[in-house]
């Protein structure tokens, strides 16, 4: 069973273009703890900076759930000499045994870590006040190499077991944080703060020429004192010295933390409703480099003793708190009945009865840390003409075999199997697989390889389902097909013929063949960066791997005239915002008691009103929209004790006198009032549910009623003035002779 898997990016749990179902070297990069089946063969991929990379994984033992603390840490490192390696073999302790003298750069090995790393951590003396339970770590089992969980410091790559099994980690590490997934939020602030990525660390460093020839010879200290104090040769006071020495952090933000997401014990697959476990991460724009890996670490820990507060300085009080949450109030009756942490211990349930029951206890993985390691992956600048624009990335998990083949890996699917994107947002399309696949695994075309490829679905044969849609806009193809739709009557995202024929038959990557089931194509495919240009919900599928009642290989992209923004806010707190900040949502920490997933939309006031009267709604309030529609979601109840977060909307620049409204998006019936506060053009309001909101003007009528009036008065001195001169009409005339008099006299005058 593997405990953790990568599936985007593509785990290697060790493996290497490997054609058996077992890992050949699990000792070759790292130590994952996974039994040795399980990780992709081949997935290096190229990916471009400022881009959003769906991470998806599965974890056996579970989270967000009271049967064990689970902690999840992803991390990536970059450098000239990070590589897969050629060999299956594990790269050497010496650097005689390796060509030119220096592993470093032997390229016929795997190497993630460095060996100067490795050798520190080799020597370097472990941190004493780790509890390691009844682990025997005595004589020579002193340095980092040796752990609770690894007791006999057994090599895997050069990788430090210290710095593996604990985080964040005290010593220099090549690892940057990327995010914290926790079962207990209130330790983001501290994750965040002990990151390498914002805080120094200090180190002893022993002269190069003294490492180079003497290593082996020396212990290296691991504080400040001995550091100071040491001297080789030992006690030669004109020995050399050591310094100790400040690395500086890495310079970027700190890492993101947050809940884990929830899932179940003894179960390798999908979280709640039935979506992958995943974190969407978006690539630093200052990230640029060839050559990178990426790590996920996942550590479970039992909750019969405090892992947290647990140290080698306090294991009579951790044991004390032990014993007496068994209910004993004292050491020797727990002791009597087998109630100790120990391996394998044998317990008396019943304490006037002979019968013991053994435990499945092993002390070095009642706290636990799994791992899967990427292969490498290269970071490039994204192009001029994407500046300030999403770009999302599509790609494909999976690989050739049924469910129980595959397993603990899955069939190919897309990934993200659900793309919402913005019209003139930009996606990148790529995949990679593996022409080594295990013999006999169940697929269609050449044997053993791995290959996709899309196209648009079929539309529509006949009525089925509820009749709603799904996704914006025009249709185009239909999930209840299995056939294509012919290219020339087909359309997909707006792109031009030719990408729609290099999407059906991989193209660049093959020339002729046998291309029916893309058997002479590459299993490697890459479209390179598209705009998105048409609206729309697009229906795809992969002709060679979708093979109905076996296997099911399709996806969807919805494409809005607006965007969309998706965040997941637990405890810690965090904000949306749309694009060009039209709106916004700001949730305080502590707001959330959980992880929730938000959503953020946008419509313009002509969509979004014509959507509410496509379900029969209408808004009643107001004269006109003086915003456009923003959707928060999910539409229920989002906060508990009465608090709330809070939201922003952009007002238009000739609306005066204006109100927010909230409704839903079900059917819009029925709009609310909500108190907001309105400075310039921006309104902020408080919410503790989603929902659909919008501002309108309502037109200010007492200037009106004024000119009305006024002209109502006017209108009936006129009338007034008639009626008297039509019943006196002597009067009417003096009037006229007295005009003519003083017309006359004003000509003379003048």
């Amino acid at each position: 069973m593997k405990k953790m898997l990568l599936l985007n990016f593509r785990g290697s749990n060790n493996r290497l273009d490997e054609e058996a179902r077992e890992v050949q070297n699990p000792n070759r990069m790292f130590d994952s703890q996974n039994n040795n089946r399980g990780g992709y063969n081949v997935g290096g991929l190229l990916y471009y900076a400022g881009s959003t990379l769906p991470i998806e994984w599965t974890n056996q033992h579970s989270c967000m759930n009271p049967n064990a603390h689970c902690e999840l840490v992803i991390q990536y490192m970059c450098g000239d000499l990070v590589r897969d390696g050629a060999s299956r073999g594990t790269i050497r302790t010496e650097n005689n045994q390796c060509r030119n003298n220096d592993c470093n750069t032997d390229f016929e090995y795997g190497m993630n870590e460095n060996f100067e790393y490795y050798q520190n951590c080799r020597y370097r003396l472990r941190n004493k006040g780790l509890f390691i339970a009844d682990q025997n770590l005595a004589g020579n089992r002193k340095y980092a190499r040796n752990t609770r969980q690894n007791p006999t410091g057994k090599r895997y790559g050069y990788e430090c077991p210290e710095e593996r099994d604990y985080y964040p980690y005290w010593e220099p590490s090549p690892w940057k944080d990327i995010v914290v997934m926790t079962n207990d939020a209130s330790r983001c602030p501290f994750y965040q703060e002990e990151s390498q990525n914002v805080k120094s660390r200090w180190t002893c460093v022993v002269p190069k020429n003294v490492t180079e020839k003497y290593t082996g010879k020396f212990d290296i200290p691991n504080n400040e004192a001995d550091c100071k104090a040491f001297r080789y040769p030992k006690n030669d006071p004109n020995g050399a010295k050591a310094l100790w020495t400040e690395i500086a952090s890495h310079g970027i933000p700190a890492p993101d933390c947050r809940e884990s997401q929830f899932s179940r014990d003894n179960h390798l697959g999908n979280g709640i409703g039935g979506q992958p476990l995943v974190y969407n991460w978006t690539i630093p724009n200052t990230l640029n480099h060839e050559q990178c890996v990426m790590r996920m670490r996942y550590n479970i820990s039992t909750g019969d003793y405090d892992g947290w507060n647990t140290s080698s300085g306090n294991i009579a009080s951790a044991n004390e708190i032990f014993y007496k949450n068994l209910g004993f109030s004292e050491a020797d009756a727990a002791s009597d009945r087998g109630y100790v942490f120990e391996d394998n211990p044998e317990v008396k349930v019943f304490n006037d009865l002979g019968l013991e029951l053994e435990l499945a206890v092993n002390t070095a993985q009642f706290g636990r840390t799994f791992q899967d390691r990427s292969f490498i992956f290269a970071v490039r600048p994204q192009p001029s003409e994407t500046s300030g624009k999403a770009i999302h990335n599509l790609n494909v998990r999976g690989k050739r075999g049924n469910i129980v083949e595959v397993f603990p890996s899955v069939e190919y699917d897309f990934v993200p199997n659900n793309l919402e994107a913005a019209n003139g947002d930009y996606v990148h399309i790529q995949w990679t697989g593996s022409n080594t696949n295990n013999a006999g695994n169940d697929g269609n075309g050449q044997q053993r390889s791995d290959r996709n490829n899309i196209v648009l679905l079929n539309s529509q044969v006949y009525p089925e389902g509820n009749g709603v849609q799904f996704g914006p806009g025009a249709k185009y193809g239909h999930y209840g097909t299995n056939y294509p739709m012919h290219l020339d009557n087909s359309t997909f995202l707006g792109l031009s013929r030719e990408d729609r024929e290099s999407l059906a038959f991989n193209v660049p990557g093959a020339f002729g063949g046998e291309l029916s089931q893309l058997d002479d194509s590459s299993p490697y495919f890459n479209l390179g960066i598209r705009q998105i240009s048409q609206l729309g919900t697009f229906h795809y599928m992969c002709t060679r791997n979708n093979d109905f009642s076996n296997r099911d290989q399709k996806g969807r992209i919805m494409v809005s005239s607006t965007p969309t923004v998706y965040e997941s806010i637990g405890w810690m707190g965090g904000q949306l915002k749309v694009a060009d900040s039209k709106a916004w949502v700001r949730v305080e920490r502590g707001t959330f008691s959980k992880l929730n997933t938000l959503k953020l939309k946008e419509w313009n006031s002509k969509d979004g009103e014509n959507l509410m009267k496509s379900k029969g709604g209408a808004i009643t309030v107001g004269d006109d929209f003086a915003s456009d529609f923003i959707v928060l979601a999910p539409e229920t109840k989002l906060t508990d004790n009465g608090k709330k977060v809070t939201v922003g909307i952009t007002i238009n620049e000739d609306a005066s006198d204006i109100g927010i409204y909230r409704s839903n998006t079900e059917n819009f019936a029925g709009w609310t009032k909500i108190d907001a506060n309105i400075n310039g053009r921006m309104a902020e309001f408080q919410t503790d549910q989603g929902g659909v909101f919008v501002a309108r003007s309502h037109t200010n009528i007492g200037p009106i009623i004024g000119v009305v009036v006024g002209l109502l008065v006017v209108a009936l001195i006129v009338i007034a003035a008639v009626v008297y001169f039509k019943k006196n009409p002597t009067k009417w005339m003096a009037m006229k002779g007295n005009a003519k008099y003083v017309e006359k006299s004003l000509s003379n005058k003048v």
